[in-house]
């Protein structure tokens, strides 16, 4: 008997912590609908720095091309890290080349993620805003007056969010940077003292496997750097903090709202990966259709039609977390700040 009460109590639990997380979400998709001129504009601006990052990749293949005779086609084939990997190793024989290659490339990386950090404050600032006067707007029917309502994307808004934050943002983009470049380092290095290390055969058979546990280690490490990188620049959004002060909060927000984030977190990973998977397959069967006489010549629009719808839904899922972490973030200030006034009045 007791342990059917606690098989329900644990049942129960995780209904209200599954709901509790189906709320949040559904918040946060909500606030990033409200202000879905917020969305275009992030969407336009990676874009652009994904279009800014393609200039020196086809100079570079043009490059090589010239200098080694390669085929430019090949050299332009996956993504863009990809690419780059391409173009640096055939550049290996012309150091002065590979360095203004890299040069380059590392130029318009750091314009492309300025321009980056500018838009996000905007975004931040519109949807802290809009979460501020939503209410419990996730416990209600949705209606597109009730959507409207808690909209507060704004031209001024956006550019004084844009304006407020901007320099905190910038460093602390930087520091992003910098961390993702240690990282990438300190991978590469393992990698290459690991391969030389291993001597035999066998060794390097049991390397590769744990060349492989590195790998998923560094995309686990990347993916938490960007969570608290997002969730600081809530903190230093919502308390107009620095980024000391705001690194300390988050800490604090960790520790207190663990399973929250931890949900939330795993539930929109959950919906990219699935999103990934279907825009690649959408791809796939459009590719086909390429090779169809005259109706291939449909092709390019759709294209061009699913990288927009693409782009469109990755940016609205992003939203989507940042609406739901703010929500968080609420609710843990809140709760901090009425234990600080119980503990002033002495109950």
């Amino acid at each position: 008997m007791q342990v059917l009460k606690q098989r329900k109590r644990h049942q129960g639990c995780y209904s209200e912590t599954a709901l509790e997380l189906k709320l949040l979400l559904k918040r946060g998709a909500l606030l990033a609908a409200a202000n879905w001129p917020a969305v275009a504009i992030q969407f336009a601006a990676e874009t652009t720095l994904q279009v800014m990052l393609v200039v020196p990749l086809v100079g570079a293949a043009i490059l090589v091309a010239i200098l080694l005779g390669a085929d430019v086609a090949n050299l332009l084939q996956g993504s863009v890290n990809e690419i780059f990997t391409t173009i640096a190793g055939a550049l290996m024989s012309e150091p002065v080349a590979l360095a203004g290659f890299v040069a380059s490339f590392a130029i318009v990386l750091v314009g492309g993620s300025v321009l980056m950090f500018l838009v996000k404050g905007g975004t931040v600032e519109v949807l802290q805003a809009s979460n501020a006067v939503a209410g419990p707007i996730e416990r209600e029917p949705v209606t597109w007056d009730g959507i409207r309502a808690v909209a507060r994307f704004s031209p001024q808004r956006f550019i004084d969010g844009c304006t407020r934050l901007f320099r905190r943002y910038l460093v602390l983009g930087f520091l992003l940077m910098l961390v993702y470049a240690l990282s990438g380092a300190a991978y590469v290095a393992f990698l290459v003292y690991g391969y030389r290390a291993a001597g035999d055969r066998t060794l390097i058979i049991g390397w590769a496997f744990v060349a492989a546990l590195a790998a998923i280690a560094l995309v686990i490490w990347i993916t938490a750097v960007n969570l608290v990188y997002l969730l600081v620049q809530i903190a230093i959004a919502a308390e107009d903090a620095g980024l000391a002060d705001a690194g300390r909060i988050i800490a604090r927000l960790i520790r207190t709202k663990f399973r929250d984030l931890g949900g939330v977190f795993l539930i929109v990973l959950v919906m990219i990966v699935g999103a990934t998977f279907a825009s690649a397959l959408a791809w796939s069967g459009v590719g086909l259709v390429a090779f169809v006489p005259l109706v291939g010549l449909a092709v390019f629009p759709l294209q061009i039609l699913a990288l927009l719808l693409r782009g469109l839904v990755f940016e609205y899922i992003g939203l989507t977390a940042l609406g739901a972490y703010l929500t968080v973030y609420r609710r843990h200030s809140e709760a901090v700040g009425v234990v600080l006034v119980t503990r002033s009045a002495g109950l």
